[in-house]
């Protein structure tokens, strides 16, 4: 593999590439570029009547804004450089969506799923306590999130450590986000990326311009789409894509293996049939590959290839393969800069990863502000506004002379409940984000791919602060 091959040199690429059209001095260029803080720690837990040494990270990327914000990943494949790159990433992430946090990440090097429940709560915990004692987590320091191989349950462990250190802070809920609803969470939060996933798809899909250039109409329905990934992501990208969107999922790729059928498989179905099999081979009506072949679920005939699980499995080994007209970037860096090359040369439309996804950092703003709030989300306005519709309809009624149905009145004037008011802002934020990197990229005739748009204007953004509110010794 190429030096641009690897994640964190893709990263550094992809900011290289766009920095020329900014115009911004070399100095400011390299204060953003960089890594501000890299914490490595080993810290020993007792398991099994044995003490073993858990090896973690904590990268905060950019202080231009604060907290920083980024998830928390438990894996195996955990490493100093691919901690960097996700925490460069949602520094520009954060940016394209106007969330105002600095980027950062976590790791812990672990494989979740060889470890029981108490087990884990135990590894998290100290994790937790580690971050506490080095000032690197709270409301307005460092705020985590779930990220692979994390969920609420985790999130819910680290808030209430987190309590126990720092139980004066009247904001400590705001310490971490994607907490269970019942431990101030915010509703939402679980679908977020996967619904931003479809509601970037269909802002690109919208621009009947760019899809004359390869070869689609415009809009999603009727459009087929390939999953690769079927965790949380893949999954509500999946069924939204497919409910909402009327997209016809066509193949999908696993740790198991791959499936493929051309004249459709309903998501829903098919998750039915993995929870009760265990697997997603033998789908009836599929045709079935083994895992020695999931791969190929990239090659799979379709308009849209949504790659939702981990970094760099397009490369370009397999780049030239790859059919769909659309790679959507649900996953973190699923596409490797020397692969991006030859997709583009194909004139192939790349959705990047640090637009894409990030639904889940934009909700995870949303929680944040709830818990400084201290407040849900609708709890004051909701009746009065339902009130108002009502008396609108009723309006209607006596001007018409005809009567508004019992369900036609609920749907008319029902006021707006948190998770709806949640919904109603991430849309806003993809549709507003994605057409301020489009404008970027149509008005710089040097530019024409999204990714170096958005990294634009993600760098402009970031310069902004510092060169505005005098970040400087």
């Amino acid at each position: 593999m190429s030096k641009k091959g690897g994640f964190y040199e893709s990263v550094e690429y992809y900011f290289d590439r766009a920095a020329p059209h900014t115009g911004l001095p070399q100095g400011l260029l390299d204060q953003i570029k960089v890594c501000n803080s890299v914490y490595r720690m080993n810290f020993p837990v007792k398991l099994r009547d044995e003490v073993k040494v858990i090896e973690a990270y904590r990268v905060q990327h950019s202080h231009h804004r604060t907290p920083t914000k980024g998830g928390i990943r438990f894996s195996n494949h955990v490493n100093q450089e691919e901690v960097m790159a996700l925490a460069s990433l949602m520094s520009y992430k954060c940016a394209i969506v106007d969330v105002p946090f600095g980027g950062a990440k976590g790791g812990v090097k672990i494989n979740p799923w060889e470890y029981t429940p108490e087990e884990l709560e135990k590894i998290t915990r100290r994790y937790t306590a580690e971050l506490i004692k080095r000032n690197m987590i709270g409301p307005s320091v460092d705020v985590p999130a779930p990220d692979y191989g994390t969920g609420s349950r985790e999130m819910a462990w680290i808030y209430d450590t987190y309590r126990a250190f720092k139980g004066e802070e009247i904001d400590a809920a705001g310490c971490v986000t994607g907490k269970p609803v019942t431990q101030n969470g915010v509703r939402g939060r679980e679908e977020a990326t996967g619904r931003g996933v479809f509601y970037g798809i269909r802002e690109a899909c919208s621009v009947a311009e760019d899809m004359k250039k390869i070869g689609l109409s415009p809009g999603t329905k009727g459009k087929t789409f390939v999953l690769q990934g079927l965790g949380n992501v893949g999954t509500f990208s999946g069924t939204i894509c497919q409910d909402e969107g009327g997209m016809i999922l066509v193949g999908v790729g696993e740790v198991e293996g791959a499936i493929y059928n051309p004249d459709g498989i309903d998501v829903h179905e098919l998750l039915k049939y993995r929870k009760y099999n265990g697997s997603i081979l033998n789908y009836p009506g599929a045709q079935t590959f083994d895992k020695a072949q999931r791969e190929l679920a990239l090659e799979f005939e379709c308009d849209v290839l949504i790659p939702a699980a981990l970094e760099s499995v397009i490369t370009s080994g397999n780049a030239s393969k790859i059919k769909a007209k659309i790679i959507a970037e649900a996953a973190n860096g699923p596409v490797a800069a020397d692969a991006e090359e030859v997709l583009l040369a194909a004139k192939k439309l790349i959705i990047p990863d640090f637009y894409l996804n990030a639904g889940g950092v934009t909700v995870s703003y949303f929680e944040w502000l709830k818990n400084l709030s201290h407040m849900r989300f609708g709890r004051m306005d909701k009746r009065f506004n339902q009130g108002r519709m009502m008396d609108m309809v009723n309006l209607v009624e006596r001007m018409t002379g005809r009567d508004v149905t019992t369900e036609e009145m609920k749907v008319i004037a029902r006021g707006a409940d948190e998770i709806d008011l949640v919904r109603s802002g991430l849309e806003e934020t993809m549709i507003t984000a994605y057409h301020q990197i489009r404008e970027v990229m149509v008005s710089h005739p040097k530019i024409n791919d999204l990714r170096t748009a958005a990294m634009v204007n993600a760098i402009n953004k970031i310069s902004n602060d510092y060169m505005s509110l005098g970040i400087w010794p």
